[in-house]
């Protein structure tokens, strides 16, 4: 839940900058949330924020996200993420970039993982109705690895593996109409310890000038996982998003 906390006040403390006030800042805001009672009781609450700034050939991004669940009382879910680039335009639709991350999971192998890389990237659609952009390069990826647990007692220890990277991304948005619009992200990070690979599909529908719904699945496929857990997660979800800045 501290997790969710840190976004509430990250959001807050953007609407009350000058700056965004100024609509010097773009972006959307998400939350999703549901709940079931019966035989199992479960919750969700997942919480968004995306933030973009451009100035001359300059454009900065933010992008962080929360998920936190639990199952008849127990904690089942509890991720967290933050990421942020610097792009620099370099030629028409050529720019440089340089990003990091840092993505803590309570319920994977990994107690943290964290990458920093630079490289180029480029436009290869930039119409009003169809964007895709591609980027990649190299990086540095540190993972922080559970020790395996078995009968209370620890049989691998935990380690923390640092390795040299590429990074492979692809953004990629169509918008069928005003209301309607669909988005792909993908992300590749490769490293000789394990390989990292995410995509998310997203439908998003306005319900007015600055309310969407968006139904969304997420993968997230790890190509060497630590012993005793799955390679590959899903997630689907339906959010409500709030438009921020012009």
């Amino acid at each position: 839940m501290k997790s969710l906390a840190v976004i509430l006040m990250g959001t807050g403390a953007c609407f009350a900058t000058p700056a965004f006030a100024q609509n010097s800042w773009t972006g959307e805001g998400s939350f999703s949330a549901s709940a079931s009672t019966g035989n199992t009781e479960t919750t969700h609450v997942g919480l968004g924020l995306k933030l973009n700034y451009e100035t001359g050939r300059w454009e900065y991004g933010l992008n962080t996200s929360a998920d936190y669940g639990e199952t008849d009382g127990s904690e089942t879910e509890n991720r967290f993420l933050i990421a942020g680039n610097v792009d620099a335009q370099l030629r028409d639709r050529l720019f440089g970039y340089g990003q990091a991350s840092y993505e803590a999971d309570e319920f994977s192998g990994f107690e943290s993982r964290i990458f920093a890389g630079v490289g180029l990237g480029y436009d290869i659609f930039d119409s009003e109705k169809t964007k895709w952009q591609i980027r990649g390069g190299p990086g540095i990826k540190i993972d922080e690895v559970r020790p395996v647990v078995t009968n209370g007692v620890v049989t691998t220890p935990g380690e923390t593996e640092e390795s040299f990277s590429v990074l492979g991304k692809s953004d990629f948005s169509y918008i069928f109409n005003e209301n309607v619009s669909f988005t792909n992200a993908t992300t590749g990070i490769y490293a000789s310890e394990s390989t990292q690979f995410t995509n998310t599909t997203a439908l998003t529908a306005s319900l007015t000038n600055t309310l969407s719904a968006r139904v969304s699945f997420d993968v997230r496929h790890d190509t060497n996982p630590p012993e005793g857990f799955e390679a590959t997660d899903t997630t689907t979800k339906v959010s409500l998003v709030y438009k921020l800045g012009e």
